[in-house]
């Protein structure tokens, strides 16, 4: 018997101002009923989960009202309640992304047989159908087929390949490319009548180099509007009634390249696609921020007119499409469409935030042993710091947080490199601050206070599963790899006062500090990169006195860099990387810090101050971090900062002088 879509009315679309100041489409219940012949569908949205059941930051090791599908759970129970039909579905990246993925890949492991918490916590919420983000590959491909075995709901992916074809409809992909869901709606007079629902997942294609020591040789990934283009019509033949496309894919050019990793706009271009589910990029859709893309209407919430949303990330936000559906003979048609994102917290004008939902408890009492062993395994001791280790001012000095990585990696790579060819070779160390505040907000930096080290405060010094690796690159690209670097920061005018440093669509991540040479950056000049690594200003540089041991680096002398597999791939389009790799470690960064830890007993986390700002006279520049970075301004040297009051959305502002 065909599963029933149980639940839901559509809603009008009106524009409101939350209080963080985005405008976001919030939607009132529609005054009319649907009429005999048509029907409202409500499609519920959550994306980038990246783990968080619990309203729980593991990090920290506290409660935190911002996170959870326990709170998500909570909407959904109320679209469920006040609708007539809906579906759930979930757009990719959730298998990894804190202690517990952590916990469950390093730790207890994966068998034939055992269930993944998020597999579980999704089950008892009955999704519909999911498909899978860039971070499902993290662990690699048995741990992720063995975690996808537990799931009572389809789950797909079209352009994730495991033997090509000569188009992408002839290829033998990794998990199926679809699904048509039979389901059976009620319409405006209480009729039911049976709708087939297509269901189609798109991943970014850069996968294969930002996973490629567990992808290479396995698999391939094809582009996104390339291979949708190819399974539409053939979902249309087979009989889908509407297609819905998952694309864990971000919303950014409307012009499509092949190979992009942000496609979800030229995706909605594609002839039968009905309405899309974005993701990826960690934000809201419909938002302010998606004003001046073209192709976007955010006061419709729809993307070349088709509806669109983008949940928010760790269960923040639940998005909900409305379609109003008509029957036309035997099928049926999209004829109106709104657009809503519900979220699970509000901040407050006094930095406070306030839970908008209660957790729902089927959905922790599912996942509850393992919330509980997650807990002790990020308790653990494994060292001591003399110091504390904060990322408050990582973005404008030398920062401890960052150093500790940094250390650890070269101790690791230097180890690594005895007795081959490279024996000898200058070894410089590549990190970024993860934990910069940007889009995670004023409390996400590291702050971890001086004595003991526990794995939890590993975790928070290092977001990410990234293996170690070493690439090996010449002066020229090590000037250029620290000129993508400070393409953060805002050119700045000598003389002039409070000018804004940072580049807010620069994120911390690619954000790399250099260790082994000495440099300043020079903020009078233009950035020789742009935010995604394209060369813009060939002739500007913008790091000045670059030296290794005292000394002037030349172009032609040889270096090697301890980075992570992401970097060294060509993650973030660094100058040397790509194609420059000498040694892939089978270790974690994470692993590697914990063992320096270990092996050092007590670390010093005190930064070296190798880099810093060229002096400009008479400037000054704000720059906005977390409000306990007040705390921490004792421990800065060399650079003049003082604090000037709030910045916004709870962040604490500081003025540097140049």
């Amino acid at each position: 018997m065909p599963k029933k879509i149980s639940r839901g009315v559509s809603r009008r679309a009106f524009l409101a101002q939350t209080t963080a100041g985005a405008t976001l489409v919030a939607l009132h219940p529609f005054s009319a009923n649907a009429a005999a012949s048509q029907a409202h569908l409500r499609i519920m949205e959550t994306t980038d989960l990246h783990v968080h059941v619990y309203p729980y930051d593991y990090y920290s090791d506290k409660p935190r009202d911002t996170v959870g599908l326990a709170r998500t759970a909570a909407h959904i129970a109320d679209i469920r309640a006040e609708a007539t039909n809906s579906m759930l579905v979930d757009n990719g990246d959730f298998l990894q992304g804190n202690p517990m993925g952590d916990y469950i890949a390093y730790e207890r492991g994966m068998k034939d047989g055992d269930m993944h918490p998020v597999i579980t916590a999704m089950n008892t919420l009955n999704f519909d159908a999911s498909t899978l983000g860039n971070h499902e590959f993290n662990y690699g491909l048995d741990f992720l087929m063995k975690s996808l075995a537990g799931a009572s709901f389809p789950i797909v992916s079209a352009n994730v390949v495991k033997t090509m074809g000569a188009a992408p409809a002839a290829d033998e992909t990794l998990i199926p490319p679809y699904v048509i869901l039979d389901r059976v709606m009620k319409d405006g007079d209480g009729n039911e009548h049976a709708i087939r629902v297509g269901l189609i997942g798109f991943v970014p294609p850069q996968i294969m180099n930002w996973d490629r020591r567990h992808l290479e040789g396995k698999v391939n990934a094809r582009d996104i509007v390339e291979t949708a283009r190819a399974y539409v019509p053939q979902m249309k033949e087979e009989g889908a009634d509407i297609i819905i496309a998952l694309s864990h894919s971000g919303i950014g050019s409307a012009n499509h390249t092949d190979g992009m990793e942000n496609a979800s706009v030229p995706l909605a271009q594609v002839d039968g696609i009905d309405a899309l589910m974005t993701g990826h990029s960690h934000l809201v859709f419909p938002s302010a921020k998606y004003d001046d893309f073209a192709g976007v209407d955010v006061a419709t919430g729809t993307i070349h007119g088709k509806p669109a949303t983008m949940g928010g990330f760790w269960g923040s936000h639940l998005g909900v499409i409305d379609l109003l559906l008509e029957r036309d003979g035997n099928s049926w048609a999209v004829v109106s469409t709104s657009t809503e994102v519900r979220p699970i917290s509000r901040r407050n004008e006094d930095r406070s935030t306030t839970a908008l939902v209660d957790s729902v408890q089927s959905v922790l009492d599912a996942v509850r042993p393992e919330h509980e062993a997650t807990l002790e395994y990020i308790r653990r001791g494994v060292g001591k710091t003399s110091a504390p280790l904060h990322s408050y001012f990582a973005l404008v000095a030398d920062d401890p947080s960052v150093q500790i990585v940094s250390n650890a990696q070269r101790w690791y790579i230097e180890d690594m490199m005895k007795g081959t060819e490279n024996e000898g070779l200058p070894i410089l160390s590549a990190a970024a601050p993860f934990k910069a505040g940007g889009r995670g907000g004023p409390e996400y930096y590291t702050d971890v206070p001086a004595g003991d080290v526990a794995i939890k405060n590993v975790a928070d010094l290092y977001l990410y599963p990234n293996t170690v690796r070493a690439v090996r690159v010449n002066g020229a690209q090590v000037r250029d790899w620290l000129e993508r670097s400070a393409g953060i920061f805002n050119q700045i005018e000598p003389g002039k006062p409070d000018q804004v440093l940072l580049n807010p669509s620069f994120p911390s991540y690619n954000f790399d500090v250099m260790d082994g040479v000495t440099y300043q950056i020079d903020l009078s000049q233009p950035s020789k990169f742009d935010p995604k690594g394209e060369l813009i200003n060939p002739d500007a540089n913008r790091i000045v006195n670059l030296q290794y041991n005292g000394q002037p680096v030349t172009d032609d002398m040889e270096f090697i860099i301890a980075t992570n597999n992401y970097r060294a791939s060509g993650g973030g389009k660094f100058p040397g990387t790509g194609d420059t790799i000498i040694f892939e470690g089978p270790d974690t960064n994470r692993d590697v810090i914990v063992r320096y830890i270990v092996d050092q007993g007590t670390i010093n986390p005190s930064a070296d101050g190798n880099w810093s700002f060229a002096p400009l006279d008479e400037a000054t520049v704000l720059f906005d971090t977390g409000p306990r970075a007040k705390e921490h301004l004792a421990d800065l040297k060399g650079l003049r900062i003082e604090p000037v009051g709030d910045g916004p959305e709870g962040f604490a502002r500081f003025r540097i002088s140049l």
